[in-house]
């Protein structure tokens, strides 16, 4: 199946950044990776998350805008399609979580004009851990921001993708359940990922596979 545009996502330290680094140089891919570490308030808002959680993600929506709506559109002739390690609508997901109801209503809001006008993924892969195994990804990477994340923040933030993946009409979505699956360090694994990803068809709609 041709795919122009596919999203890797997942909860925070299931590996979706490294998945689509190496998907992106296997296939020479244009690669579209979060510029999660210019957000100045990103740091500010771990230490003091009541403080900063507005401005931090009304900072990532409109960085992720500007990417995605800048770079989407220009499809490099040499590459055969674009990888993205994040969906815009990741930004709803996360407000919903760390806003009040009222800064989150003026959030979505905001987020629902914008959101019209960001191009769909042909494919939406979905990595999903227990967060056991993410709260020691989390911990072996060392980011020190991160280092303050919580396994209850873990469960909720899992519980709101699922809502949202549920919720999802006409949208292509695999859902890949890595918790046995090391593509990292075991080529097995990761060709397995790369057969499933390109070599099968999947039904529109949400599909579980566990390898």
């Amino acid at each position: 199946m041709k795919y122009n545009y596919i999203v890797i996502e997942g909860n925070i330290g299931a590996g979706k950044t490294t998945l689509a680094q190496k998907l992106a140089a296997d296939y020479q891919a244009n690669l579209l990776l979060e510029e999660f570490a210019d957000n100045p308030f990103l740091p500010k808002f771990y230490q003091n998350p009541q403080k900063y959680a507005f401005h931090v993600e009304l900072s990532f929506m409109a960085s992720r805008y500007q990417q995605l709506t800048s770079k989407l559109p220009y499809q490099n002739l040499f590459k055969t399609f674009t990888l993205a390690d994040y969906y815009f609508s990741k930004s709803l997901l996360f407000a919903k979580i760390t806003l009040s109801e009222q800064e989150y209503l003026l959030y979505r809001q905001i987020f629902n004009i914008i959101y019209k006008s960001i191009p769909k993924p042909d494919l939406y892969v979905y990595l999903h851990q227990n967060v056991d195994h993410l709260m020691q990804n989390i911990q072996q990477r060392g980011r020190t921001y991160e280092m303050n994340l919580t396994s209850a923040y873990l469960k909720q933030l899992e519980r709101e993708y699922f809502n949202y993946l549920k919720q999802q009409k006409g949208m292509r979505i695999l859902i890949l359940d890595t918790n046995n699956l090391d593509f990292v360090n075991n080529s097995s694994d990761y060709d397995a990922i790369k057969s499933f990803l390109f070599n099968k068809e999947h039904p529109l709609g949400i599909s579980r596979h566990i390898f």
